[in-house]
């Protein structure tokens, strides 16, 4: 069976632009169909589904903005790509701004439009797979799921099931906020210690003693207040797993004695005298370069390799952002739930907003602001004014690029003469009469923008 072709509506009243346009597409593959007007189109746009809207600006009755508006509503996923011989600054915001993927001012290049409609396409694919996924989320739900179809995560995911039986210690990489605990908390749940308890201990937050007393417990009396004898953490995940976060900030002497639970496979309480056995499996992970550490002295060399007997890298989002929208849906329906709210859906701009944001706070970071957004909304879907301030600027700086790319209606008014005394081989009656100005006129603007010509 045939792969089925992306389908295409050209909108344009102009009879020739529109079967240059026709032609165009379908050499390039596309199932295309082409109308003269703005109310032809809704009528198909009511009865049939469609890849790409394809729309003139100007046309009678119902111009292309309108076309544009009522795509947005009918097939909301289809996208749109405004073609204009009355290029202005206000119309391209105002289309980019109801949801128009370009703005192409006429006259155009045919690879400008063969680049920019496969670009269009792609984003439309880009984006329905990201809808499937989300409604994956619902149906096929795992212990751990971890959220991502990029090539960095699909690496992660199959170096989690390849390890996960094995029972050896893991060392994970990667910065602040990437999810490194989900990771191992993925291990371990798809290990044989499953049934087993998983307990989290940040080495970053605790002193040394406390520390100590945290990870090993300690024996009555052992301490001013120690009452009665504790079990540290270590022993309570006995069958299970420990993982230590932020191992590269626990201090050298802390070291030493974490290096000795790892090989003896006993702790030792504080104020003890008699070692207690234990049965873990250690994961570690850290935001700092342990190698470099260990060459500075600041991370002992025999238990960076005790602890990294496998590597796993926790990516940064920068370098999966097309997990974005999935992430976006799946922390949506689990704020939601948690809050008792139904907002099932997001508006495009503000998906395209974070799409395009740096996220510096990593995946945490995008938690965090789809948390708030669904605390702020009062309605069933997430808006550009539910997000942060910082988005805001964002957004201006987008539409402040996208006016920036597009030409002045002088520097299009200049290249709409050149075009037509470049076909009319220089005249400039006959160019005058196809403008619909008088020769003087023409002569006036070829004077004004210093246009070289053939006297003629």
């Amino acid at each position: 069976m045939g792969q089925v072709k992306e389908k295409i509506i050209v909108v344009e009243d102009e009879e020739i632009s529109r079967k240059n346009l026709e032609h165009i597409l379908q050499k390039e593959g596309y199932d295309v169909i082409s109308v003269n007007s703005g109310a032809k189109a809704l009528d198909l746009l009511k009865s049939q589904s469609f890849d790409l809207v394809i729309t003139d600006l100007k046309m009678k009755q119902v111009d292309g903005m309108q076309v544009l508006q009522e795509t947005r509503q009918l097939q909301p996923y289809t996208e749109v790509i405004m073609i204009t011989g009355y290029a202005t600054v206000e119309s391209s915001v105002q289309a980019m701004r109801e949801g128009a993927y370009y703005y192409i001012a006429k006259p155009y290049k045919i690879d400008e439009v063969r680049k920019i409609a496969k670009e269009a396409l792609l984003k439309r694919k880009l984006w329905l797979e990201n809808m499937e996924l989300r409604d994956t989320l619902k149906k096929h739900q795992q212990i751990p799921f971890i959220v991502g179809r990029s090539e960095a995560m699909v690496t992660v995911n199959n170096t989690i099931r390849q390890i996960a039986p094995a029972d050896i210690n893991v060392l994970i990489l990667g910065e602040s906020g990437t999810g490194k605990e989900l990771i191992a908390r993925a291990i371990h749940n798809l290990s044989p210690r499953s049934e087993n308890k998983f307990i989290a201990f940040n080495c970053g937050s605790f002193t040394e003693e406390l520390m100590a007393n945290e990870l090993f417990g300690h024996e009555k009396d052992a301490f001013t207040g120690a009452t009665k004898a504790k079990a540290g953490l270590i022993k309570i995940a006995e069958g299970g797993t420990v993982f230590l976060d932020e191992i590269g900030d626990m201090p050298l002497s802390m070291q030493v004695k974490l290096l000795r639970v790892i090989q003896e496979r006993e702790v030792l309480p504080v104020g003890g005298e008699n070692p207690v056995p234990v049965n873990v499996r250690f994961i570690a992970a850290t935001h700092r370069d342990l190698k470099e550490d260990v060459e500075k002295g600041h991370f002992r060399q025999d238990l960076y390799y005790r602890l990294n007997v496998i590597t796993i890298n926790s990516p940064p989002l920068t370098d999966r952002k097309g997990d974005i929208p999935l992430l976006v849906h799946h922390f949506l329906a689990q704020k939601s739930q948690t809050m008792g709210k139904e907002i099932h859906n997001i508006d495009r701009e503000c998906m395209d907003l974070l799409c395009q944001y740096s996220w510096p706070g990593n995946v945490r970071e995008l938690e965090n602001v789809i948390e708030r957004a669904v605390a702020l909304e009062n309605g069933t879907c997430i808006r550009p004014d539910d997000l942060p301030e910082n988005f805001h600027n964002l957004s201006i700086e987008i539409y402040r690029r996208a006016s920036s790319e597009i030409p002045t209606l002088e520097e299009q008014e200049k290249k709409y003469i050149q075009w037509v005394l470049e076909k009319c081989a220089g005249n400039k009656t006959k160019a005058s009469k196809i403008m619909g100005i008088d020769r003087v006129s023409l002569w006036r603007k070829v004077k004004r923008y210093g246009i070289e010509t053939q006297d003629s």
